[in-house]
């Protein structure tokens, strides 16, 4: 069973974002009234005076704690209080700033605390007779531990992508299942225009985030991963937090048909070009499914005699080619198909087109462009490149360690903290 402190970052309910200034003490909301327990609630006053009707009381860290996680939370109860505000200080009174949980029960710094620092969580209550509540908790961080895991983003702050591309967070350590609910709890996904969308575990190390649909062209898209110092398992603490802002660029879909053998190519919903391609013949067909362009060569090489040996394996240099599967298929230039392009498949499971049309393809497209083949032998294995989109929405729900939560329909009017309807994180 975890340490208490663990059990902070296991509660349920979507965050919302507050405006960015919070350094000030106080976070304000109106909550539900709900029965208050534990250590030190405070609100009786002396001088013959009422005691306060609201009541508030800090659940965790405990008053005192020691070793207390850097990635903790102040998780908290009120009773009777129409307003609540929330103040977490360090040593020296410098308010740490934070959000506040949509539940209204639970406040999250945006940051790690301080490594074996201390701190004095407040959290006061005021009801409708007008008097406040206060509940104090001190503690203490636990020392930097010597077992931290890297958190890694395969994109890089400014980069533009295609409208499949999936966010993409890699650690340097499995992650245990039952410690992936408590990280994913730590992720957060904000897109303008705001788009629906989960994280997926596709393994123990690594992480992904796809909407719905594919992403609006022209989207802004920023992901934040508040993994420092949070519990990952057998005494493992996430090394530091991650932040990555990206653009989606022009929707540019690209559809393999081998019934044609033609690939049709839209940008932004309408066909710019047709070209004739060839795919893998029978020994060696290409797979049917979504993927995405994974990576870009100018010019490579293709070197399957090891793999396949003497008689069936080839070194080749190869132009324009566009990774779209780990197992070696790819669209690339390939001139000594080009009388084959159109009507006949000769290639070894890749998309082969002309020079010229790998040369434009490769000029116009993006990592995490899409591109869909379809009426071949063989069906895509999932896991056989970023084969986000070969999965049903329903199918890749089940990837999520926490329930899908719909997001909640936007408000007719912008809300009172300022923020645009429809821009809340999503899961």
């Amino acid at each position: 069973m975890r340490a208490t402190q663990d059990r902070l970052t296991r509660r349920t309910g979507r965050r919302r974002a507050l405006a960015a200034g919070l350094l000030a003490a106080a976070l304000t909301f109106t909550s539900a009234c709900t029965d208050s327990g534990g250590d030190r609630p405070s609100g009786a006053s002396g001088g013959g005076e009422s005691a306060p009707k609201a009541a508030a009381t800090i659940t965790e860290p405990k008053a005192d704690a020691t070793d207390v996680p850097a990635s903790t939370g102040i998780t908290f109860t009120t009773k009777d209080a129409e307003k609540t505000t929330v103040e977490l200080t360090d040593s020296s009174g410098e308010a740490v700033e934070g959000e506040l949980a949509a539940d209204g029960t639970s406040w999250l710094p945006t940051g790690a605390l301080e490594y074996g620092g201390k701190y004095t969580a407040t959290v006061t209550a005021t009801g409708d007779d007008g008097k406040p509540a206060t509940a104090t908790s001190t503690f203490t961080v636990m020392p930097k531990p010597d077992k931290q895991v890297r958190v890694t983003s395969f994109l890089g702050d400014g980069q533009v992508v295609g409208v499949g591309m999936p966010l993409i967070v890699r650690f340097g350590r499995a992650v245990p299942e039952d410690y992936r609910d408590d990280v994913q709890r730590r992720m957060r996904v904000t897109s303008t225009p705001a788009q629906e969308g989960i994280w997926h575990w596709a393994s123990p190390t690594e992480v992904r985030y796809r909407p719905k649909e594919f992403w609006q062209p022209g989207s802004t898209v920023s992901y934040r991963v508040q993994a420092g110092g949070l519990p990952m398992g057998d005494g493992w603490y996430g090394r530091s937090d991650l932040t990555v802002d990206v653009k989606i660029g022009p929707s540019l879909v690209m559809v393999v048909d081998n019934k044609t053998k033609r690939m049709t190519v839209t940008r932004d919903g309408a066909v710019v070009r047709t070209i004739p391609v060839s795919l893998g013949k029978k020994s060696t067909p290409s797979s049917s499914g979504t993927m995405v362009v994974i990576e870009k060569l100018r010019k490579t090489v293709f070197d399957t005699l090891e793999e396949l040996g003497p008689v069936e394996g080839y070194r080749t240099k190869i132009d324009y080619a566009q990774r779209l599967t780990w197992g070696g298929e790819f669209i690339h230039a390939a001139p000594w198909s080009e009388g084959q392009q159109g009507s006949v498949n000769v290639s070894h499971g890749c998309v082969n087109v002309s020079m010229a049309e790998g040369k434009w393809l490769f000029e116009n497209t993006r990592i995490g462009d899409p591109i869909t083949v379809k009426g071949t032998e063989r069906r895509l294995q999932n896991g056989n490149g970023w084969t986000d989109w070969n999965m049903s929405w329903e199918q890749y729900v089940e990837g999520s360690a926490l329930p899908y939560e719909p997001p909640a329909a936007p408000d007719a009017e912008p809300s009172a903290d300022g923020e645009e309807p429809g821009t809340e994180p999503t899961p």
